[in-house]
């Protein structure tokens, strides 16, 4: 990639060389000024309007430049009109590029006549989404406040948490058409270098076009592109990323999502809330514990019951076999059937749910469900007992407090329901040492998935 045109001293010349680059773009606002020297100096300003703050441009450069005495034009002009005058986050540039990028950030561009170069000026904001209680990790104890779309909200957020000067963060540009602001932040004195090493060279060895969202990297990063199982985890709570960086993880923030990557990440990590530092240690184990069976209910359940209706009924109770199959007398389809009906129904109503408007889409899905299930046992499509099954599969899986891992116990789940229906308990088996044998041999930025590790926050007295 060259570094673009040479800026020259002519100033219509450089705001040219900006036109010729970004040409059409009618938000594109140039304000033409007088700089105060003697003799006077023409000089242009150029930004976007609603990604610079048009407060900003107002406060931090017009009123100055206008409110100001006049400069002898000497050699030191350029010096004394950006440390007296113009003493905001400011920096110089000397290309066309570098130009039109600060512009796209939402910096406003200083071009003066007889200066080959500019004066790049931090002025990016417009409208934002506030800071506002998190939408898909709530917790009934702890903070409610969660990371939105801009990058500098996000990371004051953890720094607020993290008063330490150990807390380091690092500046990337990912995407080769949209340069997307990456932020890398560690603690330098708990950080493992080499994983630190493995993030660095791959955002900036990646051959991705464009990244609008966290999900994006996350494809960058895995050491594994065939897997089920997330090994990248996201949030949206300041808390637990501050207590996931006291863990010696890192975190990365992106420009325009409000959710956190932090990596690596191990299979333990799913399963824990940013509440279980808030409880007492027996209340949070015992809570973490409930959760790790919820996952177990919900591959396992659907499986376990159509192994034990299609292959082996000697394991169940004979007076619990008898109502099983005077319930199943005028149902027409196989157990496995039955099972895929529920299961398949419930997961339209709740993608369903989740698609309709917040106020309508719990009452659908909810409702939905029962309705669909009561009415398909009246009906004598399915059993009520197939019926308690995915019930009970579908509330363990609310149980999650990571929607990625949630996802993958929907998909494994039929998986293990289709081997058991033709292999029984011993396929079953069979495909749980298979998962049990893929999830050990997964890493994430070189780390073993399955590592033992410790807590978000252990390491830092969470």
């Amino acid at each position: 990639m060259n570094s673009g045109q040479q800026l020259s001293g002519n100033l219509k010349q450089n705001i040219q060389y900006v036109k010729n680059i970004l040409h059409p773009m009618e938000d594109l606002a140039f304000h033409s000024i007088l700089l105060p020297s003697e003799p006077s100096v023409e000089g242009c300003l150029i930004r976007l309007k609603g990604i610079s703050d048009d407060a900003k441009v107002t406060e931090e450069i017009l009123h100055p430049i206008l409110l100001s005495g006049n400069i002898p034009l000497k050699r030191d002009f350029l010096k004394k009109l950006t440390k007296q005058i113009l003493a905001s986050d400011l920096s110089l540039g000397f290309t066309s590029k570098e130009a039109v990028q600060s512009i796209l950030e939402g910096h406003t561009v200083l071009l003066i006549d007889g200066y080959q170069g500019f004066i790049d000026l931090e002025t990016s904001g417009g409208e934002h989404r506030p800071v506002e209680e998190p939408s898909s990790q709530l917790v009934i104890r702890g903070p409610k406040e969660s990371f939105n779309e801009t990058i500098r909200t996000n990371a004051a957020l953890i720094r607020r948490r993290l008063k330490t000067p150990h807390l380091k963060l690092e500046e990337l540009h990912v995407g080769k058409i949209a340069g997307t602001k990456v932020n890398i932040m560690y603690l330098d004195n708990k950080v493992n270098k080499e994983t630190l090493r493995l993030v660095r060279s791959r955002l900036t060895n990646n051959e991705a076009n464009i990244t609008m969202e966290s999900g994006y990297l996350e494809r960058i990063l895995e050491d594994h592109q065939i897997t089920l199982f997330p090994t990248i985890n996201n949030t949206e709570r300041p808390d637990e990323a501050a207590s996931s960086l006291l863990a010696g993880r890192i975190a990365l923030l992106i420009d325009g999502t409000p959710f956190v990557l932090l990596c690596p990440a191990s299979f333990k990590h799913y399963f824990q809330s940013p509440e279980d530092l808030y409880q007492s240690n027996i209340a949070g184990k015992l809570i973490l514990y409930l959760r790790y069976l919820s996952f177990f209910l919900s591959l396992f359940a659907p499986a376990i019951y159509v192994g034990m209706v299609t292959h082996h009924q000697a394991l169940i109770p004979t007076s619990l076999l008898i109502s099983l199959y005077s319930q199943r007398e005028g149902v027409p389809f196989p157990a496995i059937v039955e099972v895929l009906l529920m299961e398949v129904t419930f997961e339209i109503l709740r993608e369903a749910g989740v698609r309709l408007p917040r106020a309508i889409g719990q009452a659908v899905s909810i409702v939905g469900a029962l309705v669909i299930g009561q009415t398909a046992v009246q009906a004598g499509i399915v059993s009520t007992a197939v019926v308690i099954v995915v019930s009970i599969t579908a509330i363990s899986s609310f149980t999650l407090p990571n929607y990625s891992l949630a996802i993958t116990a929907r998909i494994v789940r039929f998986i293990l329901m289709f081997v058991t229906y033709f292999l029984g308990y011993y396929g079953l088996i069979l495909a749980t040492f298979i998962l049990l044998g893929h999830l050990y041999h997964l890493t994430t930025l070189g780390t073993p998935y399955m590592a033992k590790g410790n807590q978000a926050g252990e390491e830092g007295g969470g």
